[in-house]
């Protein structure tokens, strides 16, 4: 095991080297008037430096003032150092913006996936176990329902009836007007109930994957050879159901959600946008939309290790929950 792990992170660092050198080949095919204009506008505020030097530092610290190649590995040298530069449109450092923010989207997304799981596999598996039933058409119509509705559909619809019509919620962002009076406890009740909205919004869009996914696994496993012996031997059906199937369900189940781990951390762009969640998904969408490239490139790389990490750990994984699959 240890030394697949070691193998796996060898190869993940050579895969992320060639994601991270085609995300700066098309930074570099931006236009050169867009870095001009970038260094106008910052040239124009109060007290900042003139044009000139805004044009050369940029043309420096990004390597367009030499080939691909080498500029690459000139900004490669500072972000293995953690040095990714400074944000143009936050005014800050990329390292300190993404501090500030991550942890909003880690909350929103552990708090949905936690819901996810908590409702799409026990109900996938009460529809395998009631097939054709009305728990079984239940369960379908939910999760066609949740799979057909776009998040931000599904966001405004949820805004209209609890923020516009009932008033019960904010429509946007993650604190009211009266957050500074209110004390410490109060202050993250309110933060909690700012995030009620885009977590449903969140768990609705995503669940109904996850239950269909589970439903068909857990009827394919039920339907097995070794679960009607069990069942003819005398075993209860709940030993059945919960140790003999379900471990066997988990397999493919640990494959979905290895892929939704990274989004505990990369964000969920479209509904933190929609909630204006200053997350690190809606401060992305901020950044693209305002050419911020030091902290496009940044997210992009990140996104991209998230997702060699979850599939790292979703392979350690198999091991673990099946002792039929063995790492060689």
């Amino acid at each position: 095991m240890k030394k697949f792990i070691v193998r796996r992170l060898l190869i993940s660092v050579l895969i992320l080297f060639f994601v991270a050198l085609i995300i700066y080949g098309i930074m570099r095919c931006m236009p050169t008037s867009f870095i001009e204009q970038r260094a106008m506008t910052l040239a124009s505020r109060p007290g900042s430096k003139t044009y000139q030097e805004w044009l050369a530092q940029f043309t420096a610290d990004y390597g367009f003032d030499c080939g691909i190649i080498q500029g690459f590995f000139r900004w490669l040298a500072r972000a293995i150092r953690l040095d990714f530069g400074e944000s143009w449109y936050f005014n800050q450092s990329v390292i300190e913006k993404f501090s500030s923010v991550i942890w909003y989207s880690f909350a929103l997304s552990l708090v949905a996936f936690i819901l996810e799981i908590a409702i799409a596999i026990p109900s996938g598996i009460a529809a395998a176990r009631k097939q054709y039933s009305r728990t079984d058409y239940a369960v379908t119509v939910f999760a066609l329902i949740g799979i057909s509705l776009p998040s931000f559909f599904f966001a405004t619809i949820l805004k209209w009836i609890f923020s516009v019509k009932l008033n019960w919620f904010d429509l946007y962002g993650i604190a009211s007007r009266e957050h500074m009076q209110l004390s410490r406890f109060e202050q993250i009740l309110d933060i909690a109930k700012h995030f009620v909205l885009p977590a449903i919004t969140l768990t609705i869009v995503s669940v109904g994957s996850l239950m269909r996914f589970t439903r068909a696994n857990m009827l394919e496993v039920l339907n097995s050879d070794y679960i009607r012996t069990a069942r003819a031997k005398g075993v209860p059906e709940k030993r059945v159901i919960h140790h003999h199937a379900f471990r066997n369900t988990l397999i493919p189940i640990v494959t979905l959600l290895g892929g939704t781990l990274p989004g505990l951390f990369s964000g969920a762009m479209i509904t933190e946008t929609l909630f204006q969640i200053p997350g690190i998904g809606y401060t992305s969408y901020i950044a693209v939309r305002q050419g911020d490239i030091p902290f496009v490139m940044f997210y992009m790389v990140f996104s991209a290790m998230l997702i060699l990490l979850g599939n790292l750990i979703t392979d350690i994984l198999y091991a673990v929950i099946d002792p039929r699959v063995r790492v060689n």
